[in-house]
């Protein structure tokens, strides 16, 4: 039968073409229900907008510059559906996404006019002789009481929605704006707050350390020598120029050359112990965040204190956190008056505990300020705790 071998040919054809079929509709229909499962059309819409939004967003977390406003326009003209998008600031064009390109500049015509008068335009003749960008609408970009850019879509024909929309994406970009502000105060905030504590305490510290110095140039002038090096390691630490972070090594680092000072003057009245567990050597923390609490506990636990003083400085692994104690058993705090000095109504008094207690709200927020457990008498213990997971600042030089 010479029409066999054919026929199971044909028949075997016939069967992978169907097991095909199946395949490729029930991975089709898998799709289909994942898409689906994103819920109604207006939900799927939304999260659609909101998606654009983000990846928008994340190219303005510098404010209105040209690089970050290229990429934040080609999500945000996808977003209005128009054919063409352009974002301005109050000195001209950062950007242009879409069709005709040559059409760069009269953008800035347009946006000129909205920068005056701070209302959002229709233009209907934007360019009279390209259909798709004949039509425009602008809307302000506001930052506080500022008009600060513009954003000016073209479509072929500028309809109600578009107008609204336009306007809306405006006012998000504003809001992009005044985060991008307030991130930049809060770094100079931090930059501030750093250039006070350095200036509180180098007077005292320098006064003192000197001193100490002098004190063994005759006796021992080795040990001179040696207090000299110590010294410029501290200094050059705390007064470098650059980075609001570091890392605990680093500030230990900065507190034994700071406890190798002090010691030339309190000799085996002071004695210090640490517990540091190596795995949180290399977490960030802000810059000069522990030093001054050494110094608090050394400046106000000891130097009032009879006899020989005691300071405890651990660090540890604390799950997502890392946990860092500094503890005396000097004279300690009248609760009342810690209050105060963090309230800042006692500058002169505990230099740096209020520093460092507002640097760590800033910079993690209000339940990671300072936590210290003092009495007259009973020493004072601080506790501070850090996230781990945080974004990776620039460490300085």
């Amino acid at each position: 039968m010479p029409e066999s071998p054919l026929l199971a040919v044909v028949v075997i054809g016939v069967v992978v073409i169907t097991l095909t079929i199946a395949v490729v509709g029930a991975v089709g229909f898998k799709l289909l229900r994942s898409w689906r499962e994103l819920g109604t059309d207006a939900e799927q819409a939304t999260y659609t907008t909101l998606h654009s939004a983000s990846l928008a967003g994340k190219h303005l977390r510098n404010g209105l510059e040209p690089a970050g406003a290229a990429k934040a326009g080609r999500h945000l003209r996808g977003l209005l559906g128009c054919e063409a998008l352009a974002i301005t600031d109050v000195s001209g064009l950062l950007s242009w996404d879409g069709a005709g390109d040559e059409h760069r500049g009269g953008a800035i015509d347009l946006a000129g006019k909205v920068l005056s008068t701070g209302r959002t335009q229709v233009f209907r003749e934007a360019v009279p002789h390209d259909t798709k960008l004949k039509e425009a609408v602008a809307a302000p970009i506001r930052s506080g009481s500022h008009i600060v850019g513009s954003v000016v879509a073209y479509a072929p024909r500028v309809k109600p929605g578009l107008v609204r929309a336009t306007g809306e994406v405006a006012d998000w970009v504003a809001a992009q704006v005044e985060l991008a502000e307030l991130q930049s105060s809060r770094t100079l905030l931090m930059e501030a707050e750093v250039r006070a504590l350095r200036a509180q305490i180098s007077p005292h510290f320098i006064y003192n350390s000197l001193n100490a110095i002098a004190s063994f140039i005759n006796t021992d002038p080795a040990k001179a020598r040696d207090l000299v090096l110590e010294f410029a390691d501290f200094t050059r630490y705390s007064f470098r120029r650059h980075g609001d972070f570091t890392t605990v090594a680093e500030e230990l680092g900065c507190i034994e050359h700071y406890l190798k000072l002090e010691r030339a003057r309190f000799g085996d009245r002071l004695q210090v112990t640490l517990a540091i567990a190596p795995e949180v050597l290399s977490t960030v923390i802000p810059f000069l965040s522990l030093q001054p609490l050494v110094e608090n506990a050394v400046r106000h636990g000891l130097d009032e204190k009879e006899g020989v003083g005691r300071i405890a400085i651990t660090a540890q692994d604390a799950g997502s956190f890392v946990t860092v104690t500094i503890e005396d058993d000097g004279v300690g705090i009248e609760p009342e008056h810690l209050r105060s000095v963090l309230a800042g109504h006692s500058d002169r008094d505990h230099v740096g505990l209020r520093n460092v207690d507002s640097r760590l709200r800033q910079v993690y927020g209000d339940d990671h300020g300072l936590v210290i457990d003092t009495a007259p008498g009973a020493g004072t213990l601080i506790t501070l705790r850090v996230p781990k997971s945080q974004p990776r600042p620039d460490l300085g030089s």
